[in-house]
C-alpha cells in the first residue's frame, strides 16, 4: 500500500504546483491513500471551504490542518455541518486533536480506500514554541487505544525538531508513518524506525521556495531588521511540491520504505 502525504501548500503558488504535479505523482506510484496538509493554503493563512473542495477533487482523501486552522473563519461552519460518523468532505477535514475542549472539528479521520483498506489520519499540535495544546503524547495514547485500524498516519504539526523526533520514537510500532509539519523546510531524516515506523521531522513547504518560509523575502527582512510589524504577503516565485511517499503493508500497518519528493515546475 501506498500512502502519498503533501506538505503545508502555501498560498496560490503552492496551490498550482500541487495541482501541476499530484495526479502523475499519484499515477506513477500507484498511490491508494493521499493526505493534504492545506492549513497554509488560503493565502498562507487558514484555508477555505472552496478550497478545501478544490483538493478534494484533485484526489485528497483527507486535510489536515494546524495552528492555522481557525484564520478562515468560514471554515468553522464547514468543520460543524457534518457530524463525527460521517464520511463526507467536511469530516475529512481534521483538525489538530489535543486542542483545548470543545471547539469545532475533529482530531482524527477513519475511513476505508478504494480498495477497501481500513486507515486513520490522526493530526497532533507540539507543545515546544506552540500556544493553545494540550499534551500531544498523552493525546496520541488515547485516540490510538480507540481506532481499529492498522494503517494510521499521523501529522505532527511542531515547531522544534527534538519534540518531532521524540513523538516518533513515542509513536514507533504503533504507527504506519510520523510525518512533521510547520516550519515549511524540508528535512533530509528520513527513515523507518526499528518498530516498522516511517519517520520525518518536516515533509516541507508546498509552495513559493523564492521566499522566507512562504512569505515575500522583504517583508519579513524588513521586520528582523527594524523590529516594525507589518502585513506579510503570500510570495509567488520558484514553486514547489514538497510531498513524502510511504509504502506499508495493509495488514499490519507496518512501513517498509520512505521516500521524499520535490518537484518544481
Amino acid at each position: 500500500m501506498n500512502i502519498l502525504f503533501v506538505g503545508d501548500i502555501f498560498g496560490s503558488a503552492g496551490r498550482k504546483i500541487v495541482r501541476e504535479h499530484i495526479g502523475h505523482v499519484i499515477a506513477a506510484h500507484d498511490v491508494d491513500l493521499v493526505i493534504i496538509n492545506a492549513e497554509n493554503a488560503a493565502g498562507g493563512f487558514g484555508v477555505t471551504p472552496q478550497i478545501a473542495e478544490d483538493l478534494f477533487d484533485l484526489g485528497a482523501d483527507v486535510l489536515t490542518t494546524g495552528n492555522h486552522v481557525w484564520d478562515k473563519r468560514e471554515l468553522i461552519e464547514y468543520l460543524s455541518s457534518v457530524g463525527a460518523d460521517s464520511q463526507d468532505r467536511p469530516r475529512r477535514v481534521i483538525r489538530p486533536a489535543n486542542l483545548l475542549p470543545g471547539l469545532p472539528g475533529y482530531g482524527v479521520f477513519e475511513g476505508v480506500t478504494r480498495g477497501g483498506v481500513e486507515f486513520a489520519v490522526v493530526q497532533l499540535m507540539g507543545r515546544v514554541f506552540m500556544n493553545g495544546t494540550n499534551d500531544p503524547f498523552h493525546a496520541a495514547n488515547d485516540l490510538l487505544a480507540t481506532i481499529k485500524a492498522r494503517v494510521i498516519v499521523v501529522d505532527f504539526h511542531a515547531e522544534a525538531t527534538s519534540e518531532k523526533v521524540a513523538m516518533g520514537w513515542h509513536l514507533d510500532g504503533r504507527v504506519t508513518a510520523v510525518l512533521g509539519t510547520h516550519t515549511h523546510i524540508p528535512t533530509a531524516d528520513e527513515r523507518v524506525l526499528p518498530g516498522g515506523t516511517a519517520y520525518l521531522t518536516d515533509v516541507g513547504m508546498s509552495g513559493p521556495y523564492d521566499s522566507i518560509i512562504g512569505v515575500e523575502k522583504e517583508l519579513v527582512l524588513h521586520r528582523f531588521l527594524t523590529g516594525m510589524p507589518g502585513k506579510f504577503e503570500a510570495a509567488k516565485e520558484n514553486p514547489k511540491m514538497c510531498a513524502a511517499l510511504v509504502s506499508c503493508n495493509a495488514e499490519t500497518g507496518r512501513a517498509s520504505r520512505i521516500q521524499r519528493i520535490m518537484l518544481g515546475e
